[in-house]
């Protein structure tokens, strides 16, 4: 791909830059120029290797699996048994057909996640600034780079006072950078303060880093659940073969050392078939398709996973630390009764605090400000030379103006506390500013200081801005949900305690509000955290009067207590709390930065949209757990009862065709698990070992005896011989197997809601009728009578409300409220923990 002449140098003046690019800064490129450029350099972003559809497709016959059913249908080509052959190979093709089919559908999901979350741009484009997607930026566009933003390909910056620029996650410096005009800047870097306009010279791959940023951590991330469920399958799959090494043993000595190839093959058949219908092979990519599919659905009620893991996090919140603003309120602020200050009238306050704004910014507080004008005109008779932008730190704005006379002056406006100091109000004159900032703060309202200053003269303050923002209507509601969910709510906000106060008992959160400042009187960057600090943080409703360095602090220390914390944030500053939350969650609106350091992103405003994410996640959490209980109860039925049986009868329970055939209508219902309704539990989860591995085991034990009590009645009370028992035992393992998936798809009752999706019930309903059809008319395996067919199912009923019964038992047993269970499972437990924490 052809590269910019330009790229990667610094030796050009701003002028040679935008000479050799073509490029007016004025107009920026026009849609002839974009598009010859684009069609050259190609689009900003790294090349992705994509295997074609083809290869993905072919890669399903190659591996352990695919090689047991390879050999397997081989062994029947060498006996010449054509129609085990045919069947052997179409469970072939239908495994790689639904491990395809999963996979295309994970990747489906993911690329949608990976496009809604996409860099944007603002660019210059024929006279109009616009935003793009920064895919489609070129060599020559001009960019305007804002507090926040990742930049987003290699550039010349050409216009403004400067940029602090963090290069850390680029070039491993720990501190921002300061760049002025003629510098560059370079893809991945994140603006921490200032704004500055600049000319693209780098994209794509001939970027000086080769890359860039990229908001979307990897998709094929694993979860501390996909990593425990891999361990119980690998715990499985030596199960099995420890099953199958005795089944051999056993069958190589009722042969007394009269070994007949054909016999050999044909067991060395039904034990490799054995292997591929009772190991979990598939749950890896069940799991991940049942992630990715609700990673679509979360996006669908607006809460985007940056990564599949989130999702089990997410899941697991019991503490979330909520921005105030936007979040809670509705962020839509309208001008109070102004409090000038002595000697100032109210228009006069309102003016100052107007050329202290700027509406091109669509800040709230200015817009709100600029409205409250009764003559807005008035502005033309003043003209700003010099703005600096609001940012969390210094937590005010501050303009250099010219009036009609030519008269130069400064104008300030920002947090009350922040104003007062640097105006050094003493004495009674603080004492009655903060009276009035307080008076205002109860109730409910916002407060600006406004000051200004003649030239490089000292600060006049002027007077207090009250801004009103009301809760959004559906905060109380949301917090008394989440409160359901076992989720306890604390307000994060930098406005002060009273304030927060007021917002937080409207909302029935509580009023035990603390102060950052007091609860962090050191430096907590150095780690100066009181000892008495994590229990006020606990026992809190909120905090006010919170710095960005405060947010990472008290996340860190409800983690220390124990908690799996989400934290909401949405400026640059915020980056450090959102990563190291379990769930870091950057609001609608979020800066890029903050886009790139969370877990999820929000694409409404609002606590419903995090509320509902929970709830969500938690209903994904529920299916997957489902299947897990599910694949390992039926590993343990089938595999320990085949085995068992064989040795104890002396013959084989199931045929080959029989295994193929219940493999492959057990894979039917698999595959639309990811649909399936699930309720949502009222506390958070996560998950736990030792309840899922009793759980399963002791169903599948009830499975084993389940089957040696029909093949007994199948004996004795029916008198089937050996070829009408195996068929009678199919169709067991088939009804019952997929009967038991209604156990275990709920924490309750089986038949009470939620009831199954339409595509799970539809899809078991019609592997039961091909079952019995198959056993009916004798296709593949003997023909049953009727009578015997409606006695399987009769028996089946029964034991599915014994093991309904059974598992309703376990989970009151194994409630976490039974102090004996503690002490039995809690080392099993504890290596858990670490696993997880070590892998954080």
């Amino acid at each position: 791909m052809p590269t910019s002449d330009l790229a990667g140098s610094s030796s050009f003046t701003v002028a040679e830059i935008l000479m050799n690019l073509g490029t007016d800064p004025k107009t920026g490129l026009n849609p002839t120029q974009l598009e010859e450029r684009l069609s050259k350099y190609g689009p900003n972003a790294l090349p992705e290797e994509k295997k074609s559809a083809l290869s993905a497709f072919v890669a399903y016959f190659w591996g352990p699996i695919p090689w047991m059913i390879e050999a397997a249908a081989l062994m029947a080509l060498i006996v010449r048994d054509w129609g085990d052959f045919t069947i052997i190979a179409s469970l072939l093709l239908f495994n790689a057909l639904l491990g395809f089919w999963e996979e295309h559908e994970a990747s489906n999901a993911l690329d949608a996640l990976k496009n809604s979350l996409a860099l944007r741009a603002r660019v210059l484009r024929g006279g109009k600034w616009e935003q793009v997607d920064a895919r489609t930026l070129v060599p020559g566009d001009i960019v305007r780079l804002y507090l926040g933003d990742v930049v987003p390909a290699d550039c010349k910056l050409i216009q403004g006072d400067y940029v602090s620029i963090d290069q850390s996650a680029l070039t491993g410096e720990s501190l921002p950078v300061t760049k002025q005009s003629g510098e560059d800047a370079y893809s991945g870097s994140v603006v921490k303060q200032g704004e500055m306009i600049a000319v693209i010279t780098a994209t794509g791959t001939n970027t000086f880093f080769g890359r860039t940023a990229k908001l979307v951590a990897s998709a094929g991330s694993v979860s501390h659940f996909q990593r425990a469920v891999m361990k119980i399958g690998n715990f499985l799959i030596i199960l099995a073969l420890v099953l199958v090494v005795i089944l051999v043993a056993s069958r190589l000595v009722d042969m007394r050392g009269h070994y007949d190839r054909a016999v050999l093959l044909r067991l060395a058949e039904i034990v490799l078939i054995l292997l591929v219908a009772s190991v979990p092979v598939a749950m890896p990519a069940v799991l991940s398709v049942t992630m990715a599919l609700g990673a679509r659905r979360l996006a669908r009620s607006k809460a985007i996973v940056s990564r599949l893991e989130s999702i089990e996090e997410l899941a697991g919140v019991d503490v979330l630390c909520s921005d105030k603003t936007g979040t809670l309120t509705q962020n839509k602020l309208t001008l109070g009764e102004p409090a000038p200050w002595t000697g100032i009238d109210a228009g006069t306050l309102i003016l100052m605090a107007s050329l202290a704004s700027r509406a091109a910014d669509n800040d709230p507080i200015d817009l709100a400000i600029l409205a409250g004008l009764k003559d807005p005109s008035a502005l033309k008779s003043y003209q700003q030379e010099k703005y600096v932008p609001f940012d969390p730190v210094n937590k005010r704005t501050e303009a250099t103006v010219r009036d009609a006379s030519g008269k130069v002056f400064r104008v300030t406006k920002g947090a009350p506390q922040v104003i007062l100091s640097l105006t050094k109000l003493s004495g009674s004159d603080l004492e009655k500013a903060n009276q009035t900032v307080n008076s205002l703060a109860s109730h409910g309202y916002r407060t600006i200081g406004v000051a200004s200053a003649q030239g490089d003269g000292p600060w006049v303050f002027q007077g207090i801005l009250s801004l009103l923002d009301p809760p959004r209507p559906d905060s109380k509601s949301t917090i008394a949900r989440a409160r359901a969910y076992g989720v306890k709510v604390k307000m994060v906000t930098g406005d002060n305690v009273a304030i927060a106060r007021q917002i937080a008992s409207e909302l029935d959160m509580g009023t035990n509000i603390q102060p950052a400042t007091e609860l962090f009187p050191g430096d907590v960057t150095k780690g100066q955290i009181p000892l008495d600090a994590a229990e006020k943080i606990d026992a809190a409703d909120g905090f006010a009067e919170v710095f960005p360095e405060h947010k990472y602090a008290i996340v860190k220390i409800l983690q220390e207590n124990g908690h799996i914390v989400g934290m909401t944030g949405d400026g640059v500053n915020d980056a450090p709390a959102l990563k190291q939350a379990d769930v870091g969650i950057a609001v609608s609106g979020a800066t890029e930065a903050a886009r790139a350091a969370a877990a999820v992103i929000l694409t409404a405003p609002g606590l419903s949209v995090i509320i509902e994410g929970i709830a969500e996640a938690r209903r994904i959490f529920e299916r997957m757990t489902s299947y897990v209980l599910y694949r390992i109860a039926m590993t343990i039925a089938i595999m320990v009862f085949v085995v068992l049986a064989s040795i104890y009868y002396h013959f084989f329970p199931l045929t080959a065709i029989m295994l193929i055939a219940l493999a492959l209508l057990d894979d039917v219902p698999i595959m639309t698990i990811a649909f399936d309704n699930a309720s949502v539990p009222p506390q958070p989860v996560k998950w736990e070992l030792d309840r899922v591995l009793v759980i399963s085991s002791v169903l599948g034990l009830l499975g084993v005896i389940q089957s040696f009590g029909l093949l007994y009645l199948g004996d004795t009370l029916h008198h089937l011989d050996h070829s009408q028992l195996q068929t009678m035992m199919f169709l067991q393992l088939v009804a019952g197997g997929h009967l038991m998936l209604f156990v275990t798809r709920t924490r309750g009752a089986f038949w009470r809601p939620p009831y199954p999706s339409s595509k799970l019930f539809l899809a078991i309903v019609l592997t039961q009728i091909a079952a019995v059809f198959m056993c009916s008319q004798g296709w593949l395996v003997p023909a049953l009578p009727w009578g015997i067919i409606g006695f399987v199912w009769a028996y089946n009923l029964v034991w599915m409300i014994v093991q309904d019964i059974v598992k309703l038992g376990l989970y009151r047993i194994l409630d976490p409220a039974h102090s004996w269970k503690k002490s039995i499972f809690e080392p099993l437990r504890f290596s858990m923990t670490s696993t997880q924490k070590a892998a954080r």
